[in-house]
């Protein structure tokens, strides 16, 4: 114990010895009483004294070392030892004081685990969030915001302000008001965000926390990645722009030449000429319908497949029958290529069939009077650059060729390198996207290669199965 105490210890025992001494030291010089029994009787007072303070001092000193241990234990974060033996009042005292910091330890216990579960919820979130005081200093971040405001990963920006890590105005316009209203409504606002990385459209939405004066937390932003969404948004704005556009050009001429036959026209050349126009954009509209009912059933899973055993000629052979003839009025030859030794392949009869009258259609199409589409198939080794052995398909002729900037969006849907002369070919712009679904559905890769004023070569590669071909339902064929 501390010196202090030892004092007041010392003192407490002359004190308490001090009235008996005084009585028999006057007795003493009276005679009554000896001198020696005198010295004898103080000496045991003393001696008694020193004995009950050094036990009161043990207690004490006891008592300091059981509460350093505990107080050791708290700060460590560990439940404290018992400290009590016994029902003295001191125990008592001690008795709660244990409880007290057993119940604060359980306490930070579980604010420890409450912080795990929302670090690792935080974690997990594809939605940002991101937390600021009522200053614009962030408190968190977690993973997720990083990525949407391209920060990097490695930097602690707690405690910074609001405006290092995004500095677009509106951000800064959303949080500049301290949550004093009582429960504001959440505000958002989309943002577009370029740092180092591809452009991200990201829609941030901010609420109060709390109107507390003593709250630490004043707005919670929570970002929502919508880029994929928006670039959807785009598509379909795209395609229903130019659905819009191919099929008022065939109504606006229905409606024109059929307003005009039923006003009267006296010449019947001029009549014929008028209906020939008339079935023509009739079959271009009933074309386009067809494929777009047919591409739509083909993206959403709706056309099964029913595999077979297909020989690569014979399919080559019923293909040009059909588009023999408008090869003929074009004034373009139509050859096969095909080596007789080649090994079946199991696909859709109608689809393959399919992609190769739209091929043959674009080929011939846009290949000048006097030039040349050919069909060829050839078999590819895995050794080939592939994973397993394939069919090649390839439709190649001597056209106009493609400048190599379009290629890459020639399956997308209504794309067109010459908008004008598609048009007035009767093409619906939907061609190449049949044939892509199709040759995914049969697991097979499309490649297009072109030169310009040299040609165009479409390359279709299916995989050799040895297995049996069986029916391919919908949704398997979808997925």
């Amino acid at each position: 114990m501390g010196r202090t105490i030892v004092r007041r210890l010392a003192v407490a025992v002359l004190l308490s010895i001090l009235p008996p001494a005084v009585l028999l030291a006057v007795l003493a010089a009276r005679g009554a009483v000896a001198l020696a029994l005198l010295i004898v009787v103080l000496l045991i007072g003393m001696a008694g004294g020193v004995i009950a303070a050094a036990s009161v001092v043990r207690v004490l000193i006891d008592r300091r070392e059981s509460l350093d241990a505990a107080a050791d234990e708290v700060e460590a974060r560990r439940l404290p030892l018992r400290l009590v033996r016994g029902d003295r009042l001191l125990g008592l005292a001690e008795q709660r004081l244990v409880a007290a910091a057993d119940a604060m330890i359980r306490d930070i216990e579980e604010l420890a685990e409450q912080r795990e579960e929302l670090e690792v919820i935080l974690r997990s979130m594809s939605e940002g969030v991101v937390v600021t005081d009522a200053h614009g200093q962030v408190m968190l971040i977690n993973r997720a915001a990083r990525e949407m405001l391209q920060l990097s990963p490695d930097l602690d920006y707690r405690n910074r302000s609001l405006v290092e890590i995004c500095r677009d105005p509106a951000v800064q316009k959303l949080v500049s008001g301290h949550a004093e209203r009582a429960e504001p409504p959440p505000q958002s606002i989309e943002l577009a965000i370029q740092r180092s990385g591809p452009l991200r459209r990201v829609r941030v939405t901010a609420g109060a926390v709390s109107a507390a004066a003593h709250a630490r937390a004043a707005w919670v932003l929570v970002l929502y990645d919508i880029t994929q969404l928006k670039a959807y948004e785009g598509l379909r704005s795209d395609f229903i722009a130019n659905l819009t556009h191919e099929i008022r050009t065939p109504l606006s001429a229905l409606c024109g030449y059929t307003e005009t036959l039923l006003a009267g026209v006296d010449d019947p050349e001029t009549q014929r000429r008028f209906l020939t126009i008339i079935e023509r954009q009739s079959h271009r509209l009933a074309r386009l319908v067809d494929d777009l009912v047919s591409l739509s059933d083909l993206e959403r899973g709706l056309t099964p497949l029913r595999p077979q055993e297909l020989e690569p000629r014979r399919l080559f052979e019923e293909a040009a029958e059909l588009m023999g003839e408008q090869a003929a009025r074009q004034g373009v030859a139509l050859e096969i290529q095909c080596p007789g030794d080649l090994p079946s392949v199991n696909g859709d009869h109608d689809r393959l069939y399919q992609v190769l009258i739209n091929l043959l259609d674009n080929a011939i199409k846009y290949t000048p009077r006097g030039g040349r589409v050919t069909m060829s198939a050839r078999r590819v080794d895995a050794a080939d650059g592939i994973g397993k052995a394939a069919l090649e398909i390839a439709v190649a002729d001597t056209g106009e060729g493609i400048p190599a900037q379009h290629i890459p969006r020639l399956t997308e849907r209504f794309y067109r390198v010459d908008r004008a002369r598609s048009r007035e070919l009767g093409g619906t712009g939907l061609g190449l996207a049949i044939v892509k679904h199709i040759v995914q559905l049969h697991q097979g890769e499309l490649q297009i290669e072109s030169r310009v004023r040299e040609g165009t070569t479409v390359r279709i590669k299916l995989p050799l199965s040895s297995q049996p071909a069986e029916p391919i339902p919908a949704a398997s064929a979808a997925s």
